[in-house]
């Protein structure tokens, strides 16, 4: 940086903040650091008592934070984000729609390592509304070396660290197994439940079937939903390793594809995640319809987006997973 007299400074770019005091009024940044002096500045600054100022002197081998600051964004900035405009050196993200947010985390890692980086975000792979800030950048410094600026870009590659996956529409089947529903001796109060969550997404309980406790009549009604077109569904009750809870059996029995059967999580270890071609099948533990939060609340956001969950993504819900 250089001292320069205040009258020559138009185009300079600030290095400290300049802070105007009225009494009983005001104490206060009047000029940020980072600031452009114009010409309408001058005589502020003089009133604030500034002869003389600091500004950054030029080196083609820096850049300034707010330059830096768009080349974060341009690296961070995928499908479905807002960013902010530049204010004192950093950048906001936020989501433009309601979704799920995804960053790359083994990318993002790396580039923080790299000196003088900043960027935060919020937690991987949850749910964010629209309007939601999702993401935060900056460097450290007023200025950064160029050098470290190329080597960031390297890390990033040519495809954005983050995004916002919107919700798809799903046709919904449920079924609802317990002869104890079945022959309606006591009332269901799991599809209540289901109904509430799904409405949160914009989704329904398209088709509803009941199943006692025997195990071909459970697969019968998934492939009587599956049938239907239903591109989702939910089987709740008889989880558990109990003999006679044989809801795992027969999803299996319908020939899908099974992805797990028990997840790191509770409430909720004894979910099911099964995909029948590309109709995901879920088995859902008898806590959900108890239990604020569980597992479905963890898997469901995520499915909606189209993802294709696989054994390893459910395995590694243990690191939050306590609900």
């Amino acid at each position: 940086m250089k001292e320069i007299p205040v009258r020559e400074a138009v185009g300079s770019v600030l290095v400290h903040d300049v802070t105007e005091i009225v009494r009983g009024v005001v104490k206060d940044a009047r000029f940020r650091k980072g600031h452009v002096i114009t010409a309408e500045d001058v005589p502020i600054l003089l009133r604030l008592g500034k002869e003389n100022i600091y500004v950054w002197e030029a080196d083609d081998t820096k850049l300034h934070e707010n330059d830096a600051a768009e080349v974060l964004r341009t690296i961070t900035q995928g499908a479905n984000l807002l960013a902010s405009d530049v204010k004192e050196g950093k950048i906001e993200l936020k989501a433009t729609c309601d979704g799920v947010f995804y960053v790359d985390e083994a990318r993002l890692n790396e580039i923080n390592a790299v000196e003088e980086i900043c960027i935060a975000t919020v937690n991987n792979k949850i749910p964010v509304r629209k309007g939601k800030s999702v993401a935060g950048m900056r460097v450290i410094p007023l200025v950064i070396d160029k050098a470290k600026m190329e080597r960031v870009k390297a890390i990033a590659d040519s495809t954005p660290l983050m995004k916002v996956a919107p919700y798809k529409k799903f046709k919904v089947g449920l079924v609802v197994t317990g002869s104890e529903v079945f022959y309606n001796r006591i009332e269901d109060t799991f599809t209540p439940v289901i109904e509430s969550k799904l409405k949160t997404f914009g989704l329904q309980v398209d088709e509803r079937r009941l199943s006692n406790d025997d195990k071909d009549m459970t697969r019968d009604k998934i492939r009587e939903l599956l049938a239907l077109g239903c591109e989702m569904i939910l089987c709740t009750g008889g989880m558990s390793v109990d003999p006679d809870d044989k809801t795992p059996a027969a999803i299996t029995s319908t020939g899908a594809q099974v992805v797990t059967y028990g997840v790191p999580v509770l409430p909720g270890a004894m979910f099911m995640l099964a995909y029948k071609g590309d109709v995901p099948i879920m088995g859902l533990p008898g806590c959900v319809m108890f239990c604020s939060k569980t597992v479905f609340d963890l898997v469901l956001p995520r499915i909606l987006t189209g993802e294709r969950l696989t054994a390893r993504d459910l395995k590694h819900l243990g690191v939050g997973g306590l609900l």
